[in-house]
């Protein structure tokens, strides 16, 4: 038996502590590893991984394009080349060679590439799309998407879904029903409904993953149905399924350099734009108030150009907290999917002894961005609403992600998806 230290799940209010977990030899005496996204290095920045639709984290059918877009700030038109991993519910790689899950070959240099122009920062600016002329997915399922320099060093890397509609999803969002957290959690209730696919032995051939808001940390695993009706499968609890509301992101806007909006107060000018945004407060002991964000995501536009890509404009962002108890000798971080919700030295605050105030400063590319601060305590607990609260009325989207392997397969597939959003909620 071999020990491996895993990163577990985040939640805003479990510890997160790095616990022992047994993982088998498998296949050939490889040992079986989950694939994490793995950070990018600080000059590769504005990453962009979205299917069809806006939200920067792809949950496609089978043949629908996904997207990937990044900026490297050496400028230096460097090759970068792509591979694609195939992996099974529990994000380690399935027993499927490359020829079963793809048409074609991947470890292909991207060649769709070119400098920014008229901008202050220089930077090479990179796009794929899946599929392409030399590589399709051939099947569904978990994937990680890894980039690599011509040195054969990972750059950095990326989940995505592909799914098949063989189910049908209906859910919806509820208040807790726990009376300690009745102001503050949301319960995604849910059926399957087969279609496409006969299901023999559901509660063996089935397994389903529920996300909010596209955060993979905080998601729900290895839950069963709770009964049968037929061949559908119910899924009504309360806790095993309830999420911490949080409360709405804060956001700004860049995308015009010379004009401050509602949450900038000034802008500089040194090497770079510098936005300096107004102090942010702490809302975990105020009243909900309803403020539209987009969940955490982020938008590159520019108004100074026509190509927001490779016209965007690299600014300082300036944030500013002030230092309450609350905080106590704990780290503060600003994240959002700007930064795909990492904690690094990059995004931590600082305090200013003049001021009394968290400060930090990130170059970010034009656009709209929505982020939050979380904390990460002593004992290496990460609390992600301490600052901002907890909610059951914050609008929040839910994804329910259905996964399938029959008898004598030998990979997880996806065979549909679901979606819920708070907006709805009811008792």
């Amino acid at each position: 038996m071999v020990f491996v230290y895993l990163c577990p799940k985040i939640t805003p209010r479990m510890p997160l502590k790095l616990k022992q977990i047994p993982l088998f030899l498998w296949g050939f005496g490889l040992l079986a590893q989950v694939q994490t996204e793995v950070a990018p290095p600080e000059h590769i920045r504005s990453v962009i991984f979205k299917g069809p639709t806006d939200d920067q984290f792809p949950i496609v059918r089978l043949g629908e394009p996904i997207l990937l877009e990044f900026d490297d700030l050496s400028a230096s038109e460097q090759d970068f080349y792509y591979r694609i991993i195939h992996c099974d519910y529990d994000w380690q790689p399935s027993q499927l060679l490359k020829s079963q899950y793809l048409d074609g070959i991947d470890n292909q240099r991207i060649i769709n590439y070119g400098n920014s122009y008229n901008t202050l920062q220089p930077y090479s600016n990179y796009r794929l799309q899946l599929p392409n002329e030399q590589v399709r997915l051939r099947v569904s399922g978990n994937f990680v998407l890894e980039i690599y320099n011509s040195a054969g060093d990972l750059q950095f890397s990326r989940r995505f879904v592909v799914y098949q509609d063989q189910v049908s999803v209906p859910a919806v969002v509820r208040r807790s029903r726990d009376f300690k957290f009745l102001t503050e959690k949301q319960s995604v209730q849910f059926s399957v409904i087969p279609s496409g696919v006969q299901l023999i032995n559901p509660k063996k051939e089935v397994r389903v993953a529920i996300l909010q808001n596209f955060h993979w940390p905080t998601a729900r695993y290895d839950i069963p149905p709770q009964f049968t009706i037929g061949n559908e499968l119910v899924y009504k609890y309360d806790q095993e399924t309830a999420f911490f509301g949080g409360n709405e992101y804060l956001n700004f806007d860049t995308s015009d350099l010379r004009t401050p909006t509602a949450a900038i107060s000034r802008i500089g000018f040194e090497d770079l734009y510098q936005h300096y945004l107004f102090r942010d407060d702490y809302r975990y002991d105020e009243p909900y108030t309803y403020f539209p964000d987009i969940n955490g995501d982020f938008r590159v536009r520019t108004l100074q150009g026509q190509d927001d890509s490779r016209e965007g404009e690299y600014t300082r962002v300036h944030f500013r907290l002030p230092y309450e108890e609350v905080l106590a000798m704990d780290k503060v971080y600003v994240f959002g999917k700007f930064n795909n919700y990492e904690i690094g030295e990059e995004n931590r605050m600082t305090f200013n002894r003049e001021t009394g105030d968290m400060e930090l400063s990130l170059l970010l590319k034009q656009g709209f961005y929505n982020y939050k601060y979380v904390l990460e305590r002593e004992d290496g607990t990460v609390e992600l609403n301490a600052v901002g609260g907890n909610f059951h009325f914050t609008e929040n989207t839910y994804t329910i992600l259905v996964y399938y392997r029959n008898f004598g397969d030998i990979y997880d597939s996806v065979i549909g998806v679901g979606t819920a959003n708070s907006r709805t909620i009811s008792n």
